[in-house]
């Protein structure tokens, strides 16, 4: 089927509260998005990140990255995440940075590594990455966009 057959206008609808957020608690590579001062374009990642409980995003990244210093003077990034494969979805956090953990707690950062990686990936990462300086950013979600286009 022609992809724009798949997708009519108008055929997708938003995720309920629930749906979005088991979504964003889904293993998922996030795009991250934060603005820059000197007029070049926001700088876009892929990033890993977590979904707490408590409806915080975790955000874990070296204390040196341009990423990091960019995300201290906004104050507020973006976060996409998104099913790369029919039926597509998406959700668009437009987050507050409310807290920076530095350095960021070795928990934390085997929380998110073992997510993507698995337990002992995950800890083995954590490992290697041990004599990096890094930084926790605790996001909470201010504006949402959601996008779903399964039946």
């Amino acid at each position: 089927m022609p992809p724009a057959a798949m997708f009519p206008a108008g055929m997708s609808r938003p995720f309920g509260e629930a749906q979005r957020d088991e979504f964003l608690a889904a293993k998922h590579v996030g795009v991250l998005s934060v603005a820059t001062a000197d007029g070049r374009p926001p700088a876009s990642v892929p990033i890993w990140y977590d979904y707490t409980p408590d409806g915080l995003i975790r955000i874990n990244t070296g204390s040196a990255s341009r990423k990091a210093r960019l995300i201290r003077q906004a104050g507020a990034v973006t976060l996409v995440v998104q099913r790369e494969e029919p039926p597509y979805q998406y959700v668009v956090v437009e987050g507050s940075v409310v807290d920076t953990i530095e350095p960021a707690p070795r928990d934390v950062k085997e929380a998110i590594a073992i997510r993507y990686l698995g337990e002992d990936g995950g800890r083995a990462f954590v490992e290697g990455m041990k004599d990096i300086p890094s930084v926790l950013f605790l996001v909470r979600p201010d504006r949402w966009i959601t996008a779903d286009y399964s039946d």
